[in-house]
């Protein structure tokens, strides 16, 4: 995990940290001081309103995400990359065409490979992020944008924030 990953991921489990609420599943209500008035477990789950209760950040990290941004149509983008690197048509013989149109239209198992290698590489730059092991990706400049949107609407969670990444 690189730098920029690891901020992000501190910042993303304040986020969960912050919008949900401790929960005590044996009792089944909120616990908002970190243990349950009824049986005093401190065993707690986290409830995010509107989505449902379970241990760990991850899945409030997830839903988070995926309830706020739009993800990465990585052939999009793939393709968009290749457009930067390369002449926009190519000539075969007598026919000019599309280059992209061509390299996926004459070798789809290529382009699928070539596409999987740069979502590879574009990921361990830290230029897109995932949260389910590569079957959806952001690009991570769109986390760190709603982050700041999202911290600056919460003071408290904007200065703990600040207080990681000065550290």
């Amino acid at each position: 995990m690189n730098n920029l990953e690891s901020s992000l991921q501190e910042r993303l489990k304040k986020l969960a940290d912050a919008r949900t609420i401790p929960f005590c599943y044996l009792c089944y209500s909120d616990a908002p001081s970190g243990v349950c008035r009824s049986c005093l477990s401190d065993d707690l789950m986290k409830h995010l309103p509107g989505h449902g209760v379970e241990y760990g950040s991850d899945w409030v990290i997830r839903a988070l995400i995926h309830e706020n941004l739009e993800p990465l149509n990585l052939d999009e983008a793939f393709q968009e990359s290749i457009r930067e690197c390369y002449d926009a048509t190519v000539k075969i013989a007598w026919i000019e065409c599309d280059t992209v149109q061509a390299l996926r239209e004459l070798d789809p198992i290529s382009w699928d490979l070539a596409c999987s290698e740069w979502a590879d590489a574009e990921e361990s730059a830290g230029l897109i992020v995932s949260f389910d092991h590569g079957s959806t990706y952001f690009w991570a400049h769109d986390i760190e944008c709603f982050l700041d949107e999202e911290e600056s609407k919460d003071n408290s969670f904007c200065d703990e924030a600040v207080q990681v990444s000065t550290e």
